[in-house]
């Protein structure tokens, strides 16, 4: 059985980097070696601090579902041209001796070659890790129906700045975007852009009633603050992940406001992020702003990750040569 180094949660705030067996690659399945890895800001956290107590979340675990690698083995009934390509993989359940959610963080991944991303078209295929973000985003853009309207974003997280960027593609009139961390603001591309905390919100937003809201901060306070700029049948999408909601209604109740619920991407939609990153028209790489290798401090990794609000994005380097550069269509 082949056996690969991988990073575990073994318990409440506990990780390390352990070796597992994986599965047999089976006629449908490939082997992937794993060039970078990132960290989810929400779901692993949630998980690593135990709040998600349900499988497949029980500990141990190997996390992740951001992962791009090298196709180094397909099974027999898969077409061997795939060999020694770069693919996206959202994660794996092949694994004999630990349990997976996802299963991404690992040296070698075993899956069925239907749920692999081939990253065709791109001169970095590093920047497939965007594509899981760029997915949800795109899904939450979509579900505004932003064209012809003008557009609030809360929060500049990696979403928040992928949404208000995709806002724009997708043919909004006016993106403005809060977000109380300055670094933050400085990569994003709205066309206005707020800090609640070095500005007057009402004042730098007068004169603009909103059709759409979307919600990338979780932050109930934040949101409330927000519908005051929606206008009469406005509507609000919520781009996280909520244990619960609690907002006042009065505001929704005197605009009859419409609510939405993303819950993560559509059919497809990772095919058209890896296309508008290959093409230019949505630039992934802004948000890798931090690196480590799987022989770092993973602890002190994930800690950066989760607490600092400068870290859009951590990529895990898993090879000496994953470098990185920009995020372009390959000639």
């Amino acid at each position: 059985m082949k056996k690969s180094k991988a990073i575990v949660f073994s318990g409440v705030r506990q990780i390390e980097l352990r070796e597992v067996t994986l599965k047999p690659v089976s006629s449908t399945d490939v082997l992937v070696e794993t060039w970078w890895s990132s960290i989810s800001t929400g779901t692993e956290k949630m998980a690593l601090n135990g709040l998600i107590p349900s499988p497949p979340f029980i500990f141990p675990f190997i996390p992740g579902y951001e992962t791009v690698g090298k196709i180094v083995e397909v099974g027999d009934h898969v077409n061997k041209s795939l060999i020694g390509k770069f693919a996206y993989v959202a994660g794996s359940f092949g694994y004999q001796d630990v349990n997976a959610a996802f299963g991404g963080a690992s040296q070698y991944i075993t899956c069925p070659v239907d749920s692999l991303t081939v990253l065709d078209g791109i001169e970095n295929p590093q920047c497939g890790i965007a594509l899981p973000l760029g997915a949800t985003a795109l899904h939450i853009v979509d579900l505004a129906d932003v064209k012809g309207k003008k557009v609030l974003v809360l929060g500049q997280g990696a979403v928040g700045i992928l949404a208000a960027e995709l806002s724009k593609h997708m043919g909004a009139t006016l993106v403005a975007v809060t977000e109380p961390h300055q670094k933050r603001l400085g990569v994003s591309t709205a066309d206005i852009r707020v800090n609640p905390e070095k500005q007057d919100v009402s004042a730098a937003l007068a004169g603009h009633e909103f059709d759409v809201l979307i919600d990338s901060t979780g932050i109930m306070g934040a949101i409330e603050t927000g519908l005051r700029f929606l206008r009469f049948h406005g509507t609000i999408v919520f781009g996280g992940y909520y244990q619960r909601m609690n907002i006042d209604y009065s505001q929704a109740f005197d605009k009859e406001l419409s609510f939405i619920a993303a819950r993560q991407w559509a059919k497809g939609d990772l095919q058209r992020v890896r296309e508008l990153i290959a093409s230019g028209k949505l630039n992934a790489a802004k948000i890798f702003t931090h690196r480590c290798t799987v022989d770092d401090d993973l602890k002190a990794a994930y800690d950066q990750a989760f607490g600092d609000p400068e870290c859009l994005k951590m990529i895990i380097h898993w090879k000496p040569e994953a470098g990185a550069s920009t995020c372009t269509r390959g000639e």
